[in-house]
């Protein structure tokens, strides 16, 4: 009986105890209320931006309270952290990689016009017999744009058309978190109905993460043909290998990043 009798009194003093802070805290807002009318806009410190950017991460509650400025300023003070954040992570550290010098790019460019037959592989070779050191990647970039061959006998609009009921496509996205970090989205979505078929989010992709994504997504009885997707290095062998297991042809078109994210951010 005694226990019954002291756990009554216990909640009572609680009840009280949160009676008390509830007009303690209505009475501190009336006050604040009061000197916004009478007070011009006061100075913000960078302490202060910082102090309600975790607020607003760690406490679901946090606009009931906040008078000073609007919600949408912090949100917009954390984008913007983000932002000087990664701009300071990603500053250039060194020179660069050097630029190709003006008389070797025309002496590939004459080559290749005088030999149409060819190819980057055979120029890079002839340059590295006269002692010029150049990448075969750029001898490649350079000798496509001076050689414009017939459009496939299939264009991309087509092909689209003629296999839009069993294409998929597939992309990473990228969400940053109150820390400062970077979270990545896959998304899966179907090309017939613009649909997203499956998502999932991970802090560190790999190859063999990606791959089972597309299987748990894809039952046998709904595989599809094709797969549309860029030319990320995450995409690697072991996801290529698992795809061809499943009787899916990848497809890597040039200019599908940008059109892919458009639709995927929609959703």
């Amino acid at each position: 009986m005694e226990t019954i009798i002291l756990l009554i009194l216990v909640f009572i003093l609680l009840i009280l105890m949160e009676k008390n802070l509830l007009i303690e805290n209505l009475a501190l807002r009336q006050q604040l209320a009061i000197m916004k009318q009478h007070v011009k806009r006061p100075k913000i410190r960078n302490q202060d931006r910082i102090f309600w950017v975790f607020l607003s991460r760690f406490w679901k509650d946090w606009k009931s309270v906040l008078i000073v400025v609007k919600p949408e300023t912090v949100i917009r003070w954390h984008r913007k952290g983000f932002k000087l954040f990664w701009t300071f992570k990603s500053r250039k550290r060194g020179a660069g990689r050097p630029s190709i010098a003006p008389e070797t790019r025309k002496l590939i460019q004459d080559m290749a016009m005088a030999n149409p037959l060819w190819g980057a592989p055979r120029i890079h070779g002839e340059l590295m017999k006269l002692g010029i050191d150049v990448h075969e990647r750029t001898v490649s970039k350079i000798i496509k744009r001076i050689r414009t061959g017939k459009p496939p006998s299939q264009l991309w609009r087509t092909f689209l058309g003629n296999h839009l009921f069993n294409t998929f496509a597939i992309d990473f996205l990228t969400v940053p978190t109150a820390t400062f970090k970077v979270l990545y989205v896959f998304v899966i979505m179907s090309h017939k109905t613009r649909q997203i078929v499956h998502f999932n989010v991970t802090r560190h992709p790999t190859a063999m993460w990606t791959a089972q994504q597309i299987v748990e997504a894809c039952p046998w009885d709904t595989l599809p043909k094709y797969l549309l997707r860029d030319r990320d290095g995450i995409y690697g062998k072991c996801f290529q290998s698992r795809i061809k297991n499943m009787g899916i042809l990848e497809v890597r078109p040039c200019l599908m990043l940008v059109s892919l994210k458009c639709f995927f951010r929609r959703k």
